[in-house]
């Protein structure tokens, strides 16, 4: 509803891991050259840990698409929370390995064949699991025996686990020991600083199709930061509310005070004055204050219809202007 308004193509704060939008900071280059680096060299197991909200699954996806264009056979298991039989067979599944039995053992089989056929002709396989936090002992275990799979020289099978920090404390546990020394390589996401944030803010804005300095004040910038926390996530929903509470009462640039105002009522800071004046955007309070925000926003657009210089025919040009500001 508020693209056309501020003259963007698409919405830049969409919470979807888009590896366009991916921003290259020093920590995120850093953990990107240390899965690359492990992956290429048959390192076997590598780590990838952050905060929630901090950019992992964006920077896998980016990690994914790396690997495609290198034509690399990948299986991404993005949902922990499955059986040792499901796990494999949704592996094996998504590296397009034909397996007609579900029996662990003729799994194992099929797959070290598989991986041993790639590995004479040069070519590698990567698994990468995601949200490796929920993983239970006995799974990690089944995945650390994976390694296994080998020659007298290489590691036939490349391993990229990622989680929350709490896969670090799982993996401290004494029961784990054997796979917390086979992982070679470690990579962390971190949040972002303040000056980061401008740079996060300005570059989603400008693959979005807008300009950053003509949509969010230098001080709405600052205080997405101070909101968020420097947390990538966050940022995204702040912003994205942002835009849509200053596109109601017809901001641009977007001020501070409306920032702090959506951070209130989606209880991203401190609580106010029940007589404060918040706009009635919310990210976490249910659908009532989204609607309400959604029917500000047509009423704006009502009004303008109704105005006298647009009574009577439209030329086309307003058609059109009105029709994108509603996307």
């Amino acid at each position: 509803m508020y693209k056309h308004f501020f003259g963007l193509k698409e919405n830049p704060f969409n919470v979807n891991p888009d590896p366009r939008y991916l921003f290259l900071t020093q920590h995120i280059q850093e953990a990107l050259a240390c899965l690359t680096y492990g992956i290429e060299t048959r390192k076997g197991f590598i780590l990838l840990t952050g905060e929630v909200g901090t950019g992992k699954t964006t920077l896998l996806n980016k990690l994914l698409d790396w690997l495609r264009q290198k034509q690399v056979a990948t299986a991404f298991v993005f949902n922990p929370r499955l059986s040792v039989s499901q796990f494999f067979d949704f592996m094996m599944t998504d590296f397009g390995i034909p397996c007609d039995t579900r029996a662990k053992s003729q799994m194992l089989m099929k797959l070290n064949h598989w991986l041993l056929e790639r590995y004479r002709a040069g070519e590698r396989a990567v698994l990468i699991v995601d949200e490796a936090q929920n993983l239970s002992p006995e799974m990690l275990e089944e995945i650390r025996l994976l390694t296994n799979l080998e020659t007298s020289t290489e590691k036939l099978l490349q391993i990229v686990l990622s989680g929350q920090p709490e896969l670090q404390q799982k993996l401290a546990q004494p029961e784990l020991r054997q796979l917390r020394q086979r992982i070679t390589l470690r990579a962390k996401t971190r949040p972002l600083t303040l000056e980061e944030t401008r740079g996060y803010i300005t570059e989603r804005l400008r693959t979005a199709g807008g300009k950053a300095e003509e949509i969010f004040s230098p001080e709405a910038v600052e205080a997405l930061h101070r909101h968020a926390g420097g947390i990538p996530r966050v940022t995204n929903l702040l912003g994205e509310h942002a835009l849509i509470s200053a596109f109601v009462d017809q901001h641009k640039p977007i001020p501070a005070e409306t920032v702090d105002a959506v951070a209130r009522e989606t209880e991203f800071c401190e609580p106010v004055p029940a007589a404060a004046s918040v706009p009635a955007v919310a990210m976490n309070g249910g659908n009532g204050a989204l609607v309400q925000t959604l029917l500000q926003a047509l009423h704006v657009l009502t009004e303008r219809a109704n105005r006298p210089e647009m009574a009577g025919a439209e030329p086309e040009s307003h058609a059109k202007a009105r029709a994108d500001s509603v996307e």
